[in-house]
């Protein structure tokens, strides 16, 4: 069985979540994702719009996700990796480069955005009505 890792805030959640989920998913038979608690997005200095409970609810309804875990740090991807037996991480090309240390443990893939959607962009957009 391949198993992939994805990572995310997934706040407002979108198509371009659910396109990034699906085509994670092809790469393999098995998805974890792990989705960024309230308390690591302070350190980022992100505020959600929606709790971190309800944020992993939502992602564990989407019929392309297997397993979702909490992302409590940024450290935490190499033991993430090896405790899920993870064959293949993926991220958004936003990232291009920013996880290839993780080659050492298993194999990167970036992937496209969905053009023209972003929770920043809906977040904007709604502050303008």
């Amino acid at each position: 069985m391949k198993k992939v890792i994805t990572y995310g805030t997934f706040d407002l959640f979108h198509i371009g979540h659910l396109n990034i989920l699906k085509r994670a998913k092809e790469l393999g038979d098995y998805l974890v994702v792990a989705v960024s608690s309230d308390a690591f997005n302070a350190i980022k200095g992100k505020k959600c719009a929606i709790p971190d409970d309800e944020r992993m609810a939502i992602v564990e309804a989407i019929k392309y996700v297997d397993e979702v875990i909490p992302e409590n740090s940024w450290d935490q991807k190499i033991s993430d990796i090896q405790e899920h037996n993870i064959d293949i991480f993926v991220m958004g090309d936003d990232w291009t480069g920013q996880f290839d240390f993780l080659n050492d443990y298993c194999k990167v893939v970036y992937l496209s955005r969905t053009p023209d959607i972003s929770t920043t962009k809906i977040k904007k957009e709604l502050k303008l009505k």
